[in-house]
């Protein structure tokens, strides 16, 4: 592999971890600093679907790697990343219940506290 085709694949798969914003504002730096590079890293982006594929796409393409060639183990790894993605939101929903809960509970005792009549006023 070419020094320069190294340079090109490495910058743009740490563009892609960066995600669309990166590719975004290299386009922008082409365009101010010549019109047909920006124009180019347009074209290179719509060509590569980097403009159409979502930013959570585009992130686990790289993370998680393009696919195996194994239609099986990729179905698993997709029902797998499904699997979890699913628990993290369940999970999520537990802390927000557990944090109302807690909220709940020293408002009441907040109340209770304040209700109480004072000792020093009897005195």
């Amino acid at each position: 592999m070419s020094t320069a085709a190294h340079w090109f694949s490495k910058a743009e798969r740490w563009l892609d971890e960066h995600g669309r914003i990166a590719w975004l504002a290299v386009m922008i730096v082409g365009f101010i600093v010549a019109w047909p590079i920006g124009l180019a890293i347009l074209f290179y982006m719509i060509w590569s679907k980097r403009m159409t594929r979502s930013f959570f796409a585009c992130k686990s393409s790289t993370r998680f790697g393009r696919g195996s060639g194994n239609t099986a183990f990729d179905a698993y790894k997709a029902e797998t990343l499904k699997r979890l993605e699913d628990e993290q939101k369940a999970f999520r929903k537990f802390l927000d219940r557990l944090r109302e809960a807690k909220d709940k509970a020293e408002f009441e005792q907040f109340l209770a506290e304040r209700n109480k009549p004072s000792t020093s006023a009897e005195a």
